[in-house]
This record gives structure tokens, sequence and C-alpha cells, in this order.
């Protein structure tokens, strides 16, 4: 393969892309649209985004000046996430839409705004948080916090009566799914508000830090604007299915026996989406990496919906999971679990909302929130991924057993990848995405380590290089501390797509030969020197 053949990430555009992911393409007819919900949420830079803005900003200062007993008080509303949110397995997309479509609702109704819908962060098109997202009480760090915030013994004197006090009413079914997640008694809950003695595992963020990115230096870093842009996204809407136990053919992460719980027999298994552009833009707005080993602010770990922000950023989360059902049904490709699964999926129960008028949620299933009807909402076509909806739509074929690493040493895998994978072409004869799992060790203690590069054919002991890099091929991390009472796997899988511009793919590409050796590596983002963390490695086409 010659040189004149790679195309640069930051110049690939979307007819580039979809010529690189169209080898098994079939072009389908647009279908007519349907009726229009009654609620459009916009993307925040457009008139109608900065106009939804406004009311939330009304929305939040209402819920911040609650007494903490109200259950629609804003920490309150916090606390729901940290209870009960599922990340890192096939849950994440369900739990988050139930969630945020209540919080929806309850800024509809303080606000005053009857037709207020979350406005959504394309992060792709925009890698900075959003200018007004600075403003006043759209910002964590504003003065209006500072009297539940200001410490943490202003925040346990604040909200632990009242939190004990409601964790005092929960029914017998609350509290065994509380169990489950670690969670025996409510003490157990806030050692994951203190950090149980591990600065960085902080749930809580004192005002003064609660976000570290500012209005002055509002960019996401290097390795985020990787994990956010169109390639990367791009190839987390490509996944045939909703779930697969080969990760980058899985549009969610990995299934287990429920939201509280890890794969009992097996890494957890991050989807590209989840694995990259979500959890990397929580860490980043933290401050995870340039404030290792920690504290952070409150978008790096469970407490996280304290900062505005994360409303936005799943709202995104929530539209690509809507583009990418969209796209499933275009082509008329399975969009929901197959077979027995889908009744296990919907009948996991979600116990722990708040509805806007003040009720909790106590008889919710994830099957309440498998379509975006269920809280009569919409997106705009302003956000990257539409071009899979306007235009062509590759439909993938049956991908071939992923190549297992024959070796692994000192954080370096060495695969042997048969070159028909390496140059798989269709009838287009465009490349089929290279996609690699990469399986870390999770980070325990106070480490400090949640991020990590990849590489190939990066030279030996090499543990500086950047996404500068021509080696590079991505940056995986982990989102939330291994908390004492949570329940975790020891190990993750992330699905990392390669691209190709990876210059050092170039000479294994020219050869004749029927396979061609990779060396796969994985660094700290912080350049130090760790303990091995790479465990395996595998590599397949789409």
């Amino acid at each position: 393969m010659k040189h004149r053949e790679l195309m640069r990430i930051d110049q690939i555009t979307r007819r580039e892309l979809l010529g690189a992911m169209a080898a098994t393409a079939v072009t389908l007819p647009i279908k007519p649209a349907l009726a229009a919900a009654k609620y459009k949420r916009c993307n925040v830079t457009s008139a109608e985004g900065q106009k939804a803005l406004a009311s939330y900003a009304k929305g939040v200062e209402a819920m911040l000046n609650l007494p903490p007993a109200n259950p629609h008080n804003w920490f309150r509303n916090a606390f729901i996430h940290l209870m009960d949110c599922p990340h890192g397995n096939w849950w994440f997309y369900v739990w988050h839409r139930g969630y945020l479509g209540y919080f929806e609702q309850t800024i509809r109704a303080l606000s005053g705004d009857a037709d207020f819908a979350l406005p959504y962060w394309d992060w792709t098109e925009l890698p900075q948080i959003p200018n007004a997202m600075f403003d006043g009480v759209l910002s964590p760090t504003d003065s209006a916090y500072k009297p539940y915030t200001d410490n943490l013994a202003v925040f346990t004197s604040f909200i632990k009566p009242a939190l004990t006090q409601y964790w005092e009413s929960l029914s017998s079914p609350q509290k065994s799914q509380l169990d489950t997640r670690g969670y025996k008694q409510v003490k157990d809950l806030w050692n994951d508000v203190t950090g149980n003695g591990v600065s960085g595992n902080e749930g809580f963020a004192p005002t003064c830090s609660a976000r570290y990115l500012s209005k002055s230096n509002p960019r996401l870093d290097a390795d985020t604007a990787n994990a956010v842009s169109r390639f990367t996204v791009m190839s987390g809407l490509l996944p045939p299915e909703f779930n697969n136990s080969i990760n980058y053919l899985s549009f969610t992460s990995i299934k287990t026996p429920s939201h509280n719980t890890a794969p009992p027999n097996s890494p957890t298994a991050f989807s590209v989406l989840e694995g990259q552009p979500h959890n990397l833009v929580h860490n980043c707005i933290g401050g995870a990496g340039p404030l290792d080993p920690g504290p952070y602010g409150n978008m790096t770990n469970f407490l996280s919906p304290v900062d505005p922000v994360f409303f936005l950023h799943h709202a995104n989360m929530d539209r690509l999971w809507d583009v990418w059902t969209r796209k499933q049904k275009l082509l008329g490709q399975p969009y929901l679990p197959k077979g027995n699964d889908l009744k296990s999926f919907s009948d996991e129960r979600f116990l722990f909302f708040v509805d806007g008028a003040g009720n909790y949620v106590l008889n919710g299933k994830a099957g309440d929130y498998l379509d975006t009807d269920r809280f009569d909402y919409d997106y705009d076509d302003k956000g990257f991924g539409e071009v899979l909806i306007r235009q062509e739509v590759a439909k993938l074929t049956t991908a071939k057993a992923p190549v297992v690493a024959a070796h692994v040493s000192a954080n370096t895998a060495s695969v042997a990848v048969p070159v028909t994978t390496l140059l798989g072409r269709g009838n287009t004869g465009n490349p089929r995405p290279l996609m690699a799992q990469v399986t870390l060790a999770r980070p325990h203690g106070a480490s400090g380590v949640r991020q990590f590069r990849v590489f190939v054919g990066a030279p030996v002991n090499a543990t500086n290089l950047g996404v500068d890099s021509p080696h590079y091929a991505g940056t995986v991390g982990f989102f939330g501390p291994q908390m004492a009472g949570m329940h975790m796997s020891d190990q993750a899988t992330f699905a990392v797509p390669f691209p190709t511009t990876l210059r050092s793919l170039a000479p294994s590409l020219a050869t004749n030969a029927t396979s061609a050796n990779l060396a796969v590596s994985v660094t700290p983002i912080n350049g130090e020197e760790t303990a091995p963390v790479l465990k395996a490695v595998s590599i397949g086409a789409l």
C-alpha cells in the first residue's frame, strides 16, 4: 500500500468516512419522517439551544434553592446517579435515557418553560465546553453553590441528614439493589462521597475546584479531542448489533446479570462510544490527567451530575443512540437485543428515578425507556452522525473472528494479523475499518492512572509519545475509580478503531506476506512508568 493512499485523520471528510466504512455498503431510499415529537432537543450552539439554556439556568437555580429533603433538590438528583447509574454494561444508554427524561420534566416544571427540552453538546463539532456553560449556575464553581459545597464539612452538614432519612425510607427491593451494588448501609454510600481515604476517589468536589476546564481554558485536551473526532464517533456508530460478545461489533457495552453488577466471568467490555468519547469527556472536564492522582472536579466521579454540563454531555450520547437506532431501522437491521435477551434486558428494574412532579418512580423498567417516545422528544438534525441517515449507509457483513495476540509482555502485544484482514476490501475498493480489542487491568488505589494511550509499532521502551506520534491509535480511559463498595471487574476491554493514518502500518501493508506483525502497546497519558496493565489484544475488521 502506498503512502499516498493513507488519509490524515484531521483531513477526513464525511464523504471519505463513508467511503472507508462502505466496503459492503448498500444504499437504501430515505423513508418518510415520522410525525414530530412534542419536544425538540437542539444543538446548544443553535438559537433554539441558547434559548433552552436560559430556561435550564432558571431550573438549576430553583433546584439549588430547594431543601435537601426535597427529591428535586440539585444534589439529591445527583445522588440518583451515584446510587444507581450503570457504566460499562448494556444498560448504560437506557438508564441514562430515563434519568435525563425525568430530569428534563423537572426543569420544565421548575423553570416555568413548558416547552423546555435539553440542549445537547455535540463535542465532535465543538470540542470545547460551550461558552454559556461558564455563566452563573451553569458552572458548579459559581458562588451559588458555595453555601452547599464550600468544603466537605459544609456538604456533609447540608445533605447527609436528608440522605440518611431517605435511605431509611427505601423499600426492600431498593435496598436489595443497593446491597448488590456494594452499599449495605448509608455509610458505605458516604465512603464513595469522601473517597474513603483516597483523594482521587472522592465523589465530592469543593466549589473552587468543581470543574477543571475553565472559561480561559475551555477546550478538550488532545486525547479527548481524538476520542470525540469524526473518525472515532463514526466508528462507534457502525456496529451492526445492539450487543455482541465482540465489543467492536456491539453498539452497547457488555451484557451483565444486572445493571449493578460486572460480568461474572470476563472483563468489562466497553463499546467505542462509551469507552472513548463518554469516558474521556467526563475525565477531561474533571481534570483526570493534569490533576492526577486527584482530587478532581465533579465530572470525573459518580457525583458528576452536580456539574450542569453533565446533562448536555449525556444528551449527546443519547442523540447518538438515536442516530444509530434510526440507521439500523433504515437498513432493516435489529436495533434492540435479540431473542430472549430482549425480555431480560427490558425487565431490568430501575427503582430510583424521580419524575417531574417529585414522585418516586418505583415500578420502572428498562423496557420503559427503549424509545424516545416515552418522553415525547426527538432531536434536530444539526449534530454529527446524521450523515448516516441523510445519505448512504454502510451495511456490514458478519466479521471474521478477531485475531488473538500471540504474546503480551511489558505492556506490548505482538499480533500476527492476516494481510486479508489488513487489506480487506469490498467492491468499492475501500478498506474496512481495522478494530482492536485492548484489555487492561483496572488501576487500583491511589495510582491515579485512569487513561492510556494505544500505539502501533512504537519504538521499544518509548514512554513519552503523544497524540501527534505517527504511531498513535487512540486513548482509552476508565470513568470513575475502583470504589471500595462497588463490584467492578479487575480488567476492562476497550474497542479501539485504528485510523488509516497510522504510518507505522504502511511497511506491513506494503509486503506480500500472508500476515503482518503489529506491535500494540499502551502507556499512561502522564508518560510515567507503570506496572504492566496490558492483558490481551485482538484485532479484526468491521
